[in-house]
């Protein structure tokens, strides 16, 4: 009895804890914006490096999930702030999925803001391919579902930004292998276009066919208007086409020749 009730004493402790280390922070985030100097805004960025660096190392008795919750809504409030941004980059944002992916491997969405902020926008993929390698080292198939669209994220990072073609062929080797432990439609177009993908850098390393069907996924699902651009400025250097249907419907056409 007095061990439950010891156990049930540091569960809530580690907590509190965590909120108490939270809740400073989201308010110093939320108050950045406003005549915030560059000086006290790189002052917050190392602070923040370092308590992130905490919470990856502290034990939180089983409060991971919660503490993954935390750190994400964190990233949000960092990375949705244009202004401070524009001054200091985004050089944090793989701190905080070490954070995040570390407490909650299982996170599919937190893969996807990994790739969008910290290949696209801080320009550090190879730190974002190394949190997808560890992440991928827990996961299956199916644990969590539609896990293969980590190998799809892993392979666009390692085409577009590393230019590591072989590695890339094998990621989107193995996320059409997993997409086809699925039967649903889009599971299996995700099969179709990932193989495609790989054969085109099988035939051609430096395939712009493989290129400019990596650049339609980071169109297709940008977060914003400059990440669009981006991705349309990409494909159309590239010999694609990128066409918006009257319904809003975007369709690329790849390139003439490879």
């Amino acid at each position: 009895m007095k061990k439950t009730i010891f156990t049930t004493f540091i569960a809530l402790l580690s907590a509190a804890t965590v909120t108490w280390l939270q809740i400073p922070q989201l308010n110093q985030i939320k108050g950045i914006e406003e005549n915030a100097l560059p000086a006290d805004l790189q002052r917050d960025i190392e602070a923040e490096k370092v308590r992130l660096n905490l919470l990856q190392k502290m034990p939180v008795f089983g409060f991971d999930n919660l503490l993954a919750d935390w750190v994400f809504l964190n990233f949000l409030q960092y990375f949705g702030d244009e202004q401070a941004r524009a001054e200091t980059g985004y050089q944090l944002s793989p701190d905080y999925f070490e954070v995040i992916l570390k407490r909650d491997p299982r996170f599919l969405k937190g893969y996807f803001f990994l790739s969008s902020s910290t290949s696209l926008y801080a320009g550090m993929a190879e730190k974002s391919v190394a949190i997808m390698e560890k992440g991928l080292k827990l996961l299956s198939p199916k644990n969590p579902s539609k896990s293969y669209y980590i190998w799809r994220y892993k392979g666009v990072d390692e085409l577009l930004f590393l230019g590591n073609h072989e590695a890339a062929k094998k990621s989107f080797e193995t996320a059409s292998e997993w997409a086809n432990t699925y039967t649903d439609a889009e599971s299996q177009q995700v099969a179709a276009i990932s193989h495609q993908t790989a054969q085109f850098l099988s035939h051609n390393p430096k395939s712009k066919l493989a290129q400019v069907s990596a650049w339609s996924m980071v169109l297709n699902n940008a977060l914003d208007n400059r990440t669009r651009q981006t991705a349309i400025a990409r494909i159309e250097a590239l010999g694609g086409k990128v066409i918006i249907t009257p319904e809003g419907t975007v369709k690329i056409q790849l390139p003439e020749s490879d």
